[in-house]
């Protein structure tokens, strides 16, 4: 994992910018096709894909001093490919300065000397290796769109809890005893802390970034957003302090849809293990990340 305390977000090209009809036209024609058409449109920005809000944001930490947010481009793309990512990233006037190229290769051996806090891609096997190699990862959904100009100086990102901030232990709990059986066992635990899940180092960066770049015009604003209700809250809220790091807001919905609550909070990205939570946000446009990791994944 990176240790120099810069948060390095590695992002796959259909994940930072609409490549779709290119990616279309690879799936039914192959890779040679793939590679003419965006060489023909070498010279033309690709429109804003999912994550780039989030990543537009991020990099507004940054100052002519200290860099406290990179990001880098890990794609299956070609390298004659990737210049066209690059040159839509200059026409943004997104600092992006590296970019791992590798032609249908897997990436996910280059998080490591990469040093990646986040590994964003619209590919889900790419995403359940990085996952299993230890490091926060979500499988975008490429439609779910949002505009960066809502709340342009805050990040705003939300989280469910169980097999996305904290293990999946509970949920195998709720899948042998049912909510009766679940709600005891949290309440007879609540003391103690809930093993670490897959994005808990992602928020812990989150709240390194905010400590560091206080005085920056940018803020973070966090949300957990879980099915969880009283009184297995107690748990989550524990767990969050027994690792001194916080969230802004929680949301404990007892089962209720997170679309309405999240269409409020606003987020630029928010991230989850089911599926379901995942396609109805992606639905109302809620830039959506499927952390495809915990019981409810296991093919």
């Amino acid at each position: 994992m990176n240790n120099v305390q810069q948060l390095v977000v590695a992002i796959s090209s259909r994940a930072l910018f609409d490549f779709e009809d290119e990616n279309q036209l690879f799936e039914t024609e192959g890779d040679q096709a793939y590679m003419r058409l965006q060489l023909s449109r070498l010279d033309i920005p690709a429109k804003r894909g999912v994550a780039f809000p989030l990543i537009k944001k991020l990099m507004a930490f940054n100052t002519h001093d200290e860099s406290l947010v990179e990001v880098v481009i890990l794609s299956r793309n070609d390298p004659v490919s990737g210049m066209r990512v690059f040159k839509s990233a200059q026409a943004e006037s997104l600092d992006v300065k590296r970019g791992v190229f590798i032609k249908g290769r897997p990436p996910f051996p280059y998080l490591k000397p990469l040093g990646a806090t986040l590994f964003l891609s619209a590919k889900e096997d790419d995403v359940r290796q990085a996952l299993k190699s230890g490091y926060p990862a979500a499988r975008v959904y490429p439609l779910s769109s949002n505009d960066a100009d809502h709340h342009p100086n805050e990040v705003r990102i939300a989280f469910d809890g169980d097999a996305v901030l904290f293990s999946d232990e509970a949920e195998i709990v709720y899948l042998k005893s049912k909510l009766a059986g679940f709600q005891q066992h949290e309440k007879t635990n609540a003391l103690n802390p809930l093993p670490e899940g897959p994005f808990k180092p992602f928020l812990s960066a989150l709240n390194l970034l905010q400590d560091r770049s206080k005085g920056s015009n940018m803020k973070i604003r966090t949300a957990l957003v879980t099915a969880r209700s009283a009184p297995s809250h107690e748990r989550a809220i524990r767990t969050l302090m027994s690792w001194d790091i916080h969230v802004d807001e929680a949301m404990f919905l007892g089962g209720l849809p997170k679309t309405d609550y999240l269409k409020e909070f606003e987020p630029d990205f928010f991230f989850d293990d089911q599926t379901g939570h995942c396609e109805d946000a992606a639905k109302n446009i809620i830039p959506t990340g499927h952390v495809v990791s915990g019981i409810k994944n296991i093919k």
